[in-house]
């Protein structure tokens, strides 16, 4: 087999090949006989009519189709693997000679991986802010497990705080129209963690049940209702009931109820190693996250446009999937995002395919593998995160090629950033504000 390779613009190689005749004869006769096995022809049975009735019966174009797809796998990856490509899109043909009898020619297209060119990956010195130790830390994480076990009793005796949980009625308009979707009756809120309007639960404190009276609101400009967008609203309310959470009393009886645990101290050491973990798997996802921007900073790459338009796409459906969940309308949403929203899905798509590129870069040069171990591990990670055993993960997932590819790429990237933390100098740095992971 002879090839000629082409560099086209955008990472796109146009590979030239001639195939020997007498491997396309005999791809030739044998996409016939295929065919023939699929047709019914008159006075033979399927799969026993001569080639050249065949070749009547569904013309000769066809018969070349079938025989292309059974040369094509054999030659192109030859091809690929001899002149050392590594592509990223199916080939698509862009002429071809085949007549019978004769040497095949044939010309595809396909794109290639963008080249990363590296700067520093290694020994590199970076600074990495993390939150100052909250002394308060622990005393949080114990009031919120016994915030999840609290009961919530009837206030009658005052008017709401910021703390209670108020069931109200409410019916919303907006310059003088009534909001679709913004009645309802008997809606319970817990005021101190509302994802009401601004300004909503703040102005349901300080009312006593019974007590109907409207508050005045104005919807963000961020809102996906393009009618409501930054428009002030009213919305008359009536409060039916005012509830409080009572923490339960932290002893070795409620301990034994509530959790794996059998004693109160039992319980505070795990809390405790829960509080510790925490701020160093931040401390861990600082530090992997600030040596990632180092090298990405000191790379460069030149990303196809053809690349970007498909990571674009796959942008849209990953959101179109979410606002689904949702109940949003994508035309809706789209619209209420601006003529921004295509640009910055265009820098998030290039974002990723960088980071990408460069980490697999990265792999390459460190020789980074991933064994069966590392898949073994892997799903009994999520098995465990998914409650259910890993073979049953296996058994729901295993068949799936995406899955599979999807948890490799999981586990070279986890690799990675474990290969840069041990190989480059850190130096932590306290700050006052947590800093976000």
């Amino acid at each position: 087999m002879e090839t000629k390779l082409t560099k086209l613009k955008d990472n796109v190689v146009s590979i030239s090949m001639t195939i020997p005749a007498a491997e396309a004869t005999s791809a030739y006769n044998t996409a016939a006989s295929k065919i023939s096995q699929y047709i019914n022809v008159d006075g033979f049975r399927k799969g026993k009519a001569p080639r050249a009735v065949v070749e009547r019966h569904v013309g000769v174009d066809r018969i070349r189709q079938e025989a292309l797809e059974i040369l094509l796998p054999k030659y192109l990856g030859q091809a690929v693997y001899d002149n050392k490509l590594d592509i990223i899109t199916q080939p698509a043909i862009t002429d071809y000679k085949f007549e019978t009898g004769k040497d095949v020619e044939i010309t595809f297209e396909v794109e290639t991986r963008p080249e990363v060119s590296l700067g520093s990956y290694k020994g590199i010195d970076v600074k990495v802010e993390v939150p100052a130790a909250d002394n308060n830390a622990f005393d949080k994480a114990l009031e919120g497990f016994l915030a999840q076990h609290a009961s919530m009793e009837l206030v009658l005796d005052r008017p709401s705080n910021e703390t209670d949980t108020v069931v109200f009625d409410f019916e919303g308009t907006c310059n003088g129209e009534p909001i679709q979707g913004g009645a309802a009756k008997g809606y319970a809120l817990d005021l101190a963690h509302s994802n009401f309007i601004p300004g909503f639960a703040e102005q349901l404190v300080g009312h006593n049940i019974k007590d109907e009276f409207d508050i005045q609101v104005t919807f963000p400009e961020e809102y996906h209702d393009e009618k409501l967008k930054g428009q002030p609203a009213t919305f008359a309310i009536k409060i039916n009931e005012i509830k409080q959470r009572i923490l339960p009393e932290l002893t070795d009886e409620f301990v034994k109820k509530s959790s794996r645990f059998s004693t109160v101290d039992e319980l505070k050491a795990d809390i405790k190693d829960y509080v510790d973990n925490q701020r160093e798997n931040i401390k861990k996802v600082n530090a992997e996250n600030a040596v990632f921007k180092s090298i990405v900073e000191s790379a460069s790459v030149e990303i196809p446009q053809g690349m970007i338009n498909r990571e674009v796409e796959s942008l849209k459906a990953d959101y179109q999937q979410r606002l689904s969940y949702q109940g949003i309308n994508w035309e809706d949403f789209v619209k209420s995002q601006g003529d921004e929203f295509e640009k910055t899905l265009a820098e998030d798509a290039m974002t990723r395919i960088k980071n990408s590129l460069i980490i697999d870069k990265i792999s390459k040069e460190a020789d980074i593998k991933v064994e069966q171990a590392d898949f073994q591990t892997k799903i009994a990670q999520m098995a465990g995160a998914y409650g259910v055993g890993p073979q049953d993960l296996l058994k729901q997932f295993g068949q799936n090629p995406d899955f599979l590819s999807s948890l490799s790429q999981q586990i070279v990237n986890d690799k990675v950033r474990d290969y840069l933390l041990a190989n480059n100098n850190i130096e932590y740095v306290e700050v006052k504000e947590k800093v976000e992971a």
